[in-house]
C-alpha cells in the first residue's frame, strides 16, 4: 500500500486537550507572503477532493513536542492521515504524534533566511525524513543558491532532483511526491500537472473564474426572464 492512500492515525487520541505550539518568531517580508499564499491556494485546491491530504505551513516542525524551537517550513504537505485538522489544531507539526514526517516541504526564499533554506533546513529536514524538500527563489538566485532546487531523500540522504532550464529562462522540475512539476516563471512559482499539461489555476484565477461564473448565472436567469415575460 503506497503512503498516499494508507491513512495514518495519529499518536494522540484528542488534540483539544493539548496546549497548542506556540508561534515561531515571524519577519515581515511582503514579497514572500504574497507567494505563499498563491502556494498555498493552488496546492489546497488541487487537493481539495482528498480529506486525507493537509496543506500546511509556517508553524513549528518538530520530532517531539518538548523539545525547543524547530524547523518552521513555509508550506508542507502530507498524505494519508486520519484527521488533518487536528495537527491544525496543534498549530504545528510533531512528528512522534503524527506518525510520520510531512512527504512535501517547500521554502521560499527571503532576505533574512535565504542562506539557512539551502544549508542548515536542508540537513535538518533530511533528518527528520522528509521525503522532497524544495527551494524557490524569485530574485532567480540572490537569496538562494539558485533559483529552483529540489531533493528527495535516498539512504537518509538528500539527492538533487534534475532541472530543466528552458531557453526563454524559465526552470522546472518533477516532484515525484506531489506528481506534479515546479515551475519558475517570472518570479512566480507555478504547478503544472504533466499529465493534462495545464498550469494549477492560482487563487486569483480561481476567483476570476467564479466570479465570472456567477455573472453569467445572472445574466441566464436574466434573459429566462426576459422569456417568460414575452410569453
Amino acid at each position: 500500500m503506497t503512503t498516499e492512500s494508507a491513512l495514518i492515525q495519529t499518536n494522540i487520541e484528542d488534540y483539544s486537550r493539548l496546549e497548542p505550539l506556540p508561534d515561531p518568531p515571524k519577519e515581515p517580508d511582503m514579497w514572500q507572503r504574497s507567494i505563499l499564499n498563491s502556494v498555498a491556494g493552488a496546492l489546497l485546491a488541487h487537493f481539495a477532493d482528498r480529506r486525507d491530504v493537509l496543506v500546511c505551513g509556517e508553524g513549528y516542525l518538530r520530532h517531539d513536542a518538548n523539545e525547543p524551537g524547530g524547523l518552521v517550513p513555509d508550506c508542507a504537505v502530507t498524505y494519508g492521515l486520519s484527521d488533518p485538522r487536528a495537527i491544525i489544531q496543534r498549530n504545528g507539526y510533531v512528528i512522534s504524534e503524527v506518525g510520520k514526517p510531512p512527504d512535501f516541504v517547500l521554502e521560499v526564499a527571503s532576505r533574512s533566511t535565504g542562506r539557512r533554506d539551502y544549508t542548515v533546513k536542508r540537513e535538518g529536514y533530511a533528518a527528520l525524513g522528509v521525503r522532497e524538500y524544495w527551494r524557490f527563489d524569485p530574485t532567480g538566485g540572490m537569496y538562494h543558491d539558485t533559483a529552483l532546487a529540489g531533493d528527495a531523500l535516498l539512504n537518509g540522504e538528500y539527492m538533487p532532483v534534475e532541472i530543466v532550464s528552458e531557453p526563454d529562462g524559465r526552470h522546472w522540475g518533477y516532484s515525484e511526491v506531489l506528481r506534479l512539476e515546479l515551475w519558475w516563471e517570472e518570479e512566480e512559482l507555478r504547478f503544472r500537472n504533466p499529465e493534462t499539461g495545464e498550469f494549477l489555476p492560482m487563487p486569483e484565477e480561481l476567483q476570476a473564474a467564479r466570479e465570472a461564473a456567477e455573472a453569467r448565472i445572472v445574466e441566464l436567469e436574466s434573459e429566462l426572464r426576459r422569456l417568460r415575460g414575452e410569453r
